[in-house]
C-alpha cells in the first residue's frame, strides 16, 4: 500500500510595498521559517491609501488604517492569512474578527536627527541655527520640537524614507526627524548625527517594533505566530496602546510615550501637546508589567485631568476643518 503525503501547508504573509515594510515583513517570513520549515510561508503586496497619496500631510487624511486598511480587507476575505505592520501605523481599534496575534521584539523606539551634508561637523539639533528648516511628518515630533526649538522653521515631508532621504540630500530641508528603527533595519544607521533623548522626544505608540495582525479566528495561525512573540515588548507596547486608545488619539496625534521593564515593574511615561508646542501635559506611572493595559489607562485618566482632552479636542476640530 502507498502512502500518500498530504501537501505542504501555504501560509500568505501581507505587507506593504515599501523598501522598509519588506525588509520588516521579510525578517518575519524568515524567523518564521525557520520554526517551521514544514510550512511555506509566501509575501503578497499590496499598496495602502498611506502609500498612494503623497501630497497631503498625514495629518489631513485622517488615520484610521491609513496604511493597514487594505492589509486588512486582505485577511477579511482570506486573501492573505495574517499582514505585518510597523505597530506605530496600526489604529488602536481593531476591524471586528481580527486580532493583534504577536508584537515582535522592539528595536530602539527613539527618534533621529539625521543632518544635511553641509552639518556634517555639527552632531546634535541644539547647535542648528535659527530658521534651520526641520522635516517632518510627525505632529508628535513636530509639537515637541516646536516646545524645545520654537526657533526652528518646521517643514512636512511625505514618501519612503528613501525618499525622504534624497529630499534632505537636495538641500530641500537642514535636517530630518526619523525613527532610529527604520534607519537601522534599511542598515543606514551612519546616517544618524543624534538619537533624540526623551526630555526632547517621546516616541511615538509602538515605535520600533512589528505587529502581526491575523483574523481571530485562525487559531492555527496565531498559535505559530506565538513562536516569534517577545513578551518584555509586548508588555510594553500594550500599555502604550492602552494609553493612546482611552485618550482616542491616533497615530498623527501629538501623543507621545516612554515604557520600561525592570523585573517585574513598568514604568510609562506619556505626553499630550498642542500642535504649536505651546500647552504640555506629561506624567508617569509605575506599576505591575502584567497589568500593563490598566496602567495604560490610569496614565491617560491623569493626563485627561491635567487638560489632555482640551488640546485633543482642539486639534481634532482643526483637523476636521481642514488648517
Amino acid at each position: 500500500m502507498t502512502s500518500v503525503s498530504s501537501p505542504a501547508r501555504t501560509i500568505r504573509i501581507g505587507s506593504r510595498k515599501s523598501q522598509l515594510a519588506l525588509v520588516q515583513t521579510y525578517w518575519v517570513q524568515e524567523q518564521l521559517q525557520k520554526s517551521f520549515p514544514d510550512i511555506t510561508f509566501e509575501v503578497h503586496t499590496m499598496s495602502t491609501q498611506g502609500d498612494k497619496i503623497l501630497d497631503v500631510a498625514l495629518a489631513k487624511i485622517g488615520d484610521k488604517g491609513l496604511f493597514t486598511k487594505e492589509l486588512e480587507l486582505g485577511m477579511i476575505n482570506k486573501e492573505i492569512d495574517f499582514a505585518v505592520h510597523s505597530l506605530k501605523d496600526l489604529p488602536t481599534n481593531l476591524p471586528e474578527g481580527l486580532t493583534l496575534a504577536a508584537i515582535t521584539e522592539r528595536e530602539n523606539p527613539a527618534d533621529a536627527v539625521v543632518l544635511h551634508e553641509k552639518y556634517k561637523g555639527q552632531q546634535i539639533i541644539e547647535t542648528l541655527p535659527a530658521g534651520a528648516v526641520i522635516g517632518t511628518s510627525s505632529l508628535r515630533r513636530l509639537a515637541q520640537l516646536r516646545h524645545k526649538f520654537p526657533h526652528f522653521t518646521f517643514k512636512d515631508v511625505r514618501g519612503n524614507l528613501i525618499t525622504r532621504m534624497e529630499k534632505l540630500d537636495k538641500g530641500e530641508y537642514d535636517a530630518l526627524i526619523l525613527a532610529v528603527a527604520g534607519l537601522e533595519r534599511l542598515e543606514m544607521s551612519d546616517r544618524i548625527h543624534q538619537i533624540l533623548p526623551p526630555e526632547i522626544s517621546l516616541h511615538a505608540v509602538g515605535q520600533g517594533a512589528l505587529g502581526i495582525e491575523c483574523r481571530a479566528d485562525d487559531t492555527e495561525v496565531i498559535s505559530l505566530l506565538k513562536a516569534i512573540e517577545h513578551p518584555q515588548t509586548r508588555d510594553r507596547c500594550l500599555a502604550e496602546r492602552s494609553f493612546l486608545r482611552v485618550l482616542e488619539g491616533g497615530c498623527q496625534v501629538p501623543i507621545g510615550v516612554n515604557t520600561e521593564i525592570k523585573g517585574d515593574e513598568l514604568t510609562l511615561k506619556g505626553l499630550v501637546a498642542s500642535v504649536d508646542g505651546q500647552r504640555l501635559v506629561k506624567d508617569t506611572v509605575t506599576g505591575a508589567a502584567a497589568d500593563a493595559e490598566k496602567l495604560g489607562a490610569e496614565l491617560a485618566s491623569i493626563l485627561r485631568q491635567q487638560g489632555a482632552t482640551e488640546i485633543l479636542e482642539e486639534i481634532f476640530t482643526d483637523i476636521q476643518r481642514g488648517s
